[in-house]
């Protein structure tokens, strides 16, 4: 079985996801995840040739047969989340749809309309991708706008990264996690075998740094921890890395805020493709995750 490094942030920002990439490079030939499906941008980076592309359903909709439809209201009545509305037809006569984002795929206007006029399809979602990257395979996705269920979805996204691991001898799954602290980030890391948690020196980044060990303690997961930028306030640096200490995280080092991180970006190159003081750092945090002390 492959390892899996998680890469996580209790915000969005942080630098997780040019982190995650600089690894990609720095592994040679690992298996990628991007688990952030609601607003996936490591494609950026990595820039990934698309070989395999699978739709995502989940949950279901309701849409209304207008050709059944009596136009007895009842479904409009019984609708607790107001997606069933009213308006006019070109004649002035009242008809009734069913808005698609408001809908919450209970089925309660299935159960109710006395003409059988309410389909309930699955829902499409989104999609996800198997990709050929110059760092190896990648596993994708994209979830629809206003589309739930991403943490489905992530562990889709997941299971088709170790699919591949174990088909193509891959020794290590690199996940790039969302942010937060929510249910996509639960998928993301359940299971997985050490965590890197990136922050920065501010009081909104100790603060979400301090939820996500939470979890990460709470599914008994060796974790580490980095602070991005760290020299744009040393003294809370020194702080959240005490923090990270009494919570018996590895100090996995600390990144200076660098320019040539976003000129890098603009040439869709990872920081480490680069010469750089940053670049020196990341590679350094990679070699502290890779030690034997620091694995299941």
């Amino acid at each position: 079985m492959a390892e899996e490094l998680v890469i996580l942030s209790g915000k969005g920002g942080t630098g997780k996801t040019s982190i995650t990439a600089s690894f990609a490079v720095l592994a040679q030939m690992a298996v990628v995840a991007d688990c952030d499906v609601d607003a996936a941008d490591l494609h950026l980076l990595l820039d990934p040739e698309v070989l395999r592309t699978e739709q995502f359903y989940s949950g279901h909709e309701a849409m209304i047969d207008r050709s059944v439809c009596q136009q007895c209201g009842t479904c409009h009545a019984y609708c607790r989340f107001d997606a069933v509305r009213s308006e006019l037809d070109a004649e002035g006569g009242v008809v009734y749809r069913v808005d698609r984002i408001a809908c919450e795929g209970c089925g309660v206007c299935v159960r109710v309309c006395p003409t059988g006029a309410i389909k309930f399809p699955q829902s499409h979602c989104g999609q996800w991708m198997v990709s050929r990257t110059r760092c190896g395979p990648m596993v994708h996705a994209r979830l629809g706008v206003a589309a739930e269920n991403s943490g489905k979805l992530v562990t889709i996204v997941r299971d088709q990264a170790r699919r591949i691991a174990n088909e193509q001898h891959h020794d290590l799954v690199i996940v790039d996690g969302p942010p937060g602290i929510g249910c996509p980030v639960i998928a993301s890391l359940s299971g997985g075998s050490r965590v890197l948690v990136v922050t920065e020196p501010t009081v909104s980044g100790e603060h979400d740094l301090m939820r996500v060990l939470d979890l990460s303690r709470h599914f008994a997961i060796p974790t580490a921890v980095c602070v991005n930028k760290w020299d744009i306030n040393p003294r809370m640096t020194q702080r959240i890395e005490r923090i990270a200490r009494s919570n018996g995280c590895l100090l996995a080092g600390r990144i200076p805020y660098d320019l040539s991180v976003t000129e890098a970006q603009v040439r869709k190159l990872t920081v480490v493709e680069v010469e750089s003081p940053a670049a020196d750092a990341v590679r350094s945090i990679w070699k502290q995750l890779r030690q034997p002390q620091f694995s299941c």
